[in-house]
C-alpha cells in the first residue's frame, strides 16, 4: 500500500520528502510505504489551508459545518471495517481496542457537530444608546501534531474542535502510522468538505515539523507528545 499526503482536497502520491518503509508491528511484515512531506509541502498545505478559510471554508455557517461533522461521522461507521484494518495494522492494536476507537471517533464528531448550535457571543445593552456585543471568530489556520500511538482517535480529538469552530487544519501525523488519519481526510472530502479545509502531512518532527509549528501563516498548534518536544514547540 501507498500512503502520500493529502493537501487541498487531492491525495498526492509524492512528497518533497521522500519515502519511508512501514512494517506491521504486531508481524515485522511489511505494510506499505509512506510519502514523507517536505517544506515545500508545508508550504502548499499551509497556503491551500488559508485560501480555504478565506473561501468556502470560511463562507461555510455554523448550520453547514454541523452537517458536515455529521456527515463525516457517518462515512467514519460505513468505513468502519478500513479503517479497523488501517489501524490495527498500522499501529499493531488488536482488533478490540481499534473498534472501541472507531466508535469513540464517530462520537467525537457527533458531540462537536452539535455542540456548534452553542457557538455564539453575548450582547449587552449598555444605557438608552449602547449595544456592547462579542463576536466569536475562528482564529484561523491551525497546525495539529498527534503521535503515533493513538493516531486515529487523536486525530479526530484535534480535527472535531477546529472545524467545528471554523478553522481550517494542517494536521501533521507521525510517520510511522499515517494510515488512519490520511483515509479521515479523503472521506471528508468525499462527504462535502471544501478543498483545503483539511489537510494531512505525514513528516519527521525534528525538520518538517519544526518548520510547521513555525510558519507564519500558522495561527494555532495543537500538539500532544512527549513533555520535551512540548517545550520546543513552545
Amino acid at each position: 500500500r501507498s500512503f502520500g499526503l493529502f493537501s487541498n482536497g487531492e491525495t498526492i502520491e509524492q512528497g518533497a520528502g521522500g519515502t519511508r518503509d512501514l512494517v506491521e508491528p504486531a508481524s515485522g511484515a511489511p505494510f506499505g510505504t509512506v510519502h514523507l512531506a517536505g517544506e515545500a509541502d508545508v508550504d502548499a498545505a499551509v497556503a491551500a489551508a488559508r485560501a480555504a478559510l478565506d473561501g468556502g471554508w470560511g463562507r461555510t455557517g455554523g448550520t453547514e459545518r454541523s452537517r458536515l461533522l455529521h456527515a463525516l461521522a457517518d462515512a467514519i461507521a460505513a468505513n468502519r471495517a478500513v479503517l479497523i484494518d488501517l489501524e490495527a495494522r498500522n499501529v499493531g492494536k488488536a482488533v478490540s481496542s481499534v473498534k472501541a476507537e472507531i466508535g469513540g471517533a464517530v462520537e467525537c464528531f457527533r458531540f462537536y457537530a452539535s455542540a456548534i448550535g452553542t457557538i455564539g457571543g453575548r450582547s449587552n445593552a449598555m444605557g438608552a444608546s449602547l449595544l456592547s456585543y462579542t463576536l466569536k471568530e475562528p482564529v484561523g489556520v491551525a497546525a495539529q501534531i498527534v503521535p503515533w500511538n493513538y493516531p486515529l482517535l487523536m486525530a479526530v480529538w484535534k480535527l472535531a474542535p477546529a472545524l467545528a469552530a471554523g478553522c481550517s487544519v494542517v494536521l501533521k501525523t507521525d510517520p510511522q502510522t499515517p494510515a488512519s488519519a490520511l483515509r479521515i481526510a479523503q472521506l471528508a472530502g468525499e462527504v462535502g468538505f471544501p478543498a483545503g479545509a483539511i489537510n494531512v502531512i505525514s513528516a519527521d518532527g525534528p525538520t518538517v515539523g519544526d518548520y510547521l509549528v513555525r510558519h507564519p501563516g500558522v495561527d494555532k498548534v495543537a500538539f500532544t507528545g512527549s513533555t520535551e518536544v512540548g517545550h520546543l514547540v513552545m
